[in-house]
């Protein structure tokens, strides 16, 4: 059997073979999987928004994401990562969720995730608002135990709660820390900024032993010293790695409910998914992204290269 074959290693649909505008509507147009039996990493859409608090749309980013993925091609000329010549990898579809009602969502992700434990993929999750991670987390963390967390955002999403509610994208962490979802001592927040509620909104998860690392010491910085770092941080020890499209300033990423100034470049979130390379990653997600927010679809397509550029760091790829 080749070794590129669909049957060994499915592969994304080449442009050569099938125009871009055309062809399948999957992420990067890898094939269309209905079960996980067989699969080393499988994406996975999430078109969930009842979570957010301002702009709405993102129960579109998953769809969005997948057709600006056309673009990506299978080899990574920068790092020489050969994801699906090591990899077995398809698009499982979209999550079910309940469109009406955010705590049953939230029950259907924490299912759905469970029953992937048992097979040994990793899930490269299409969001989706920043709810999401938390039933992903829920679920994880009965296979891998208490994770270490790279979370990148705008935002610290360590509310106590938002309208009297402990369920919202802006609480998924605090609510983690309580659940005993994360290992504290290897939890690290980039990017955050802007406002807070009160003086001290920043300073909780600080508190419970995450390290903080606003926007302002990222300005005019490369990421890559910050990820060595990061990688001696978390050890062998099994990592989430949770990436807002908010993180990036609205030049780099318009299309989202909460943009805020004075965000990370593009070139920075690449050094940051690079830096991860090494680490044992058992799951990520790219969240928030509101295509109505965004009609070039500039904020889809760095998503997109975001999550390939995920694709690329995990445990078993290899290097040309």
């Amino acid at each position: 059997m080749h070794p590129n074959s669909d049957n060994d290693f499915p592969q994304p649909q080449s442009g050569n073979d099938m125009p871009r505008f055309a062809g399948r509507g999957t992420m990067m147009r890898l094939p269309a999987a209905e079960r996980p039996d067989g699969l080393d990493a499988a994406f996975i859409g999430i078109p969930l928004d009842i979570g957010a608090s301002q702009r709405a749309g993102t129960r579109y980013g998953p769809r969005a994401i997948r057709a600006d993925s056309v673009m990506i091609r299978p080899y990574n000329m920068a790092t020489g990562a050969a994801p699906f010549d090591s990899l077995r990898v398809a698009d499982l579809g979209d999550v079910p969720i309940n469109t009406y009602n955010l705590h049953k969502s939230v029950q259907i992700i924490e299912d759905y995730y469970s029953e992937l434990n048992a097979f040994p993929l990793v899930p490269l999750t299409l969001g989706g608002d920043h709810t999401l991670t938390l039933p992903i987390l829920r679920a994880l963390v009965k296979k891998h135990g208490p994770m270490g967390l790279i979370h990148v955002d705008a935002h610290t999403d360590t509310n106590d709660e938002m309208f009297g509610e402990k369920i919202a994208h802006g609480t998924t962490f605090r609510r983690a820390v309580e659940e005993g979802l994360l290992d504290v001592k290897r939890v690290i927040q980039i990017g955050q900024r802007a406002q807070g509620y009160d003086a001290g909104d920043f300073q909780w998860g600080v508190d419970q032993g995450f390290r903080l690392v606003p926007a302002e010491k990222c300005w005019y910085q490369s990421m890559a010293p910050l990820m060595e770092q990061v990688r001696e941080q978390m050890g062998s020890g099994p990592v989430y790695l949770s990436y807002d499209i908010d993180s990036f300033d609205p030049a780099w990423a318009p299309g989202t409910g909460t943009p805020e100034v004075g965000g990370l470049t593009s070139i920075q979130g690449l050094e940051i998914v690079r830096g991860c390379r090494g680490l044992n990653l058992t799951g990520a997600d790219l969240v928030e992204v509101s295509p109505p927010y965004d009609i070039s679809g500039t904020t889809s397509q760095l998503a997109a290269n975001i999550l390939y550029e995920m694709l690329c760091v995990l445990p078993g790829v290899k290097y040309n």
